[in-house]
């Protein structure tokens, strides 16, 4: 169906008007003057050494004026408008995993040698023929070491026999020493002594070769208390503090306690501020890594302001730590450039009595189980 040729004139005249309109409004731009640019400085805000944004206005355009000041809005202090409040810094949580599992609770044992008698019971049987040949020294050392255990196969589940009348009393009772470690240790260690020679004579209990026992869970450096050693606390997590030298703090002390921490310039993350102020502190005999770039915990300082509440005496802080880890080496405070005289690796439970009690409070939720 054709349109009326009169409505179609009127369209096209329409357009005309509307594409006349777009034409001037694009000459109006391309004419108009530049509006004020914002240039900010070579500096961040958070940076240690902190940049006055500078403001280039047009010249032709005149500045705004400011707003009027009612009875609901005042103009801001010195203090709220400065956003140079705050210093960051980045820190680093340098921890030492745990090299042992934990000591075993009592029911976890009782537990334990509940599994391996239900287990001797239930798996096929010991075949001796199948580990030694007939009349040989292997078969007459587990002779003598199968009578001694009462003609039990397996060697650390205890006076129990999966074949006679105990065959379902797997439960290990309450108070019984069968299931300590100290006992499977003992145990263990009897029965892997040789007790016959090559030439299937029996050895004297003088002349047998003792076998060396396993290394104690509590070292040296945990009967001195020595809190600087990294072999202490084998089955926990040890963090590495330092002390840094404040003046005129009450009680005498001469520095306080935290993570190693420094200020974040311009040109650095907080990662790379985290790895140098590691570095600047704790020396760089140490073989360690960051774990990610993202903090885990933070802390604020608050800034100290005069009597009137406008003038800013001290800037606060914003303290970001990041997580790492350290694998082998020592910490090494001498030469450090932040002023640091001693250098602690404490546990958890070490940290919150040495720690400020807000420092401490901000970081506790990144802590592990143990």
């Amino acid at each position: 169906m054709m349109s009326a040729p009169g409505r179609g004139s009127a369209l096209l005249r329409s357009s005309q008007r509307v594409c006349s309109q777009c034409a001037r409004t694009a000459a109006g731009r391309t004419t108009a003057q530049p509006s004020p640019v914002l240039i900010l400085g070579a500096r961040r805000y958070y940076a240690t050494e902190t940049a006055t944004p500078s403001i280039q206005p047009s010249e032709t355009t005149p500045p705004p004026p400011p707003p009027p000041v009612t009875s609901t809005t005042r103009p801001p202090t010195t203090a709220n408008s400065d956003p140079t409040r705050y210093r960051i810094k980045s820190g680093l949580i340098l921890t030492r995993p745990p090299l042992l599992t934990r000591e075993p609770t009592p029911f976890e044992s009782a537990f334990y040698l509940y599994q391996k008698r239900l287990n001797e019971r239930l798996t096929a049987p010991f075949r001796p023929r199948f580990y030694f040949r007939k009349d040989t020294a292997g078969d007459l050392d587990w002779r003598i070491k199968l009578r001694e255990r009462h003609g039990v196969p397996a060697k650390d589940i205890g006076r129990y026999n999966p074949k006679g009348r105990q065959g379902w009393n797997d439960e290990v009772l309450v108070g019984s020493t069968t299931s300590g470690q100290q006992y499977i240790y003992d145990r263990l260690l009897a029965d892997a002594e040789v007790r016959v020679s090559e030439d299937g004579e029996p050895i004297p209990p003088e002349e047998r070769t003792p076998v060396e026992r396993p290394m104690p869970r509590r070292t040296e450096a945990d009967e001195k208390n020595d809190v600087r050693r990294l072999d202490r606390a084998l089955d926990r997590t040890l963090y590495l503090v330092v002390r840094r030298k404040v003046e005129g703090l009450p009680n005498g002390e001469d520095g306080v306690w935290e993570f190693p921490s420094g200020y974040v310039p311009t040109e650095e993350t907080l990662h790379e501020t985290a790895a140098r102020v590691l570095a600047e502190s704790a020396g760089v005999n140490m073989n360690t890594w960051i774990v990610g770039r993202v903090p885990v915990a933070h802390h604020i300082v608050k800034p100290v302001f005069a009597e009137d509440g406008t003038t800013l005496q001290k800037r606060g802080e914003k303290v970001f730590f990041l997580k790492g880890r350290i694998m082998a080496g020592q910490a090494d405070l001498s030469g450090n450039k932040h002023g640091l005289t001693d250098f602690k690796w404490l546990t958890q439970e070490e940290l919150s009595q040495t720690l400020p009690f807000d420092y401490y409070w901000s970081v506790r939720n990144m802590f592990g189980e143990r």
